[in-house]
């Protein structure tokens, strides 16, 4: 009987989300050119395309990509509650009751990243620059052989 009581409480104390889907999840990250500079807030950093960056599934984070002769770009990544992150917190309410939900917002388990993959496609940046001649606009100059009729 201890045994059984053991094993409900430690039910009791964990979250769903958190034991069917861990706290952490991969975020893909795809990029080009291959040969860009690619690095998140949280230090994470690529050395080839796709990468994928373990991050706990509450933090939301930056991926930024940088080549020279490229316009650099930032994508914002978030978090949301997910379809099976909502079913594991919802199990909470047969198994891991308010305790267990309390874990599973804590530890962000019913959440995941969005974007995932993050996609960035770097531009290049236009290094010519177009002259395009004008002509110059001239005085208008008065007529001065005009004929007005002598009265």
């Amino acid at each position: 009987m201890r045994k059984l009581i053991c094993v409900a409480i430690t039910l009791a104390m964990t979250g769903c989300a958190s034991i069917t889907r861990g706290v952490n999840s991969d975020v893909v990250i795809q990029y080009e050119p291959a040969d860009a500079t690619v690095t998140t807030s949280l230090q994470h950093r690529c050395t080839a395309s796709p990468c994928s960056v373990r991050v706990p599934r509450k933090e939301t984070f930056q991926v930024v990509a940088q080549r020279q002769g490229y316009i650099s770009q930032t994508v914002q990544v978030t978090t949301k509650v997910s379809g099976s992150g909502a079913a594991g917190f919802a199990g909470n309410a047969l198994l891991g009751g308010v305790v267990g939900m309390g874990v599973d917002v804590a530890t962000g388990a019913a959440l995941e990243h969005n974007p995932n993959p993050v996609i960035i496609q770097l531009k290049p940046e236009t290094s010519q620059t177009v002259i395009v001649p004008v002509e110059p606009i001239s005085e208008p100059q008065p007529d001065v052989n005009h004929n007005t009729p002598v009265s």
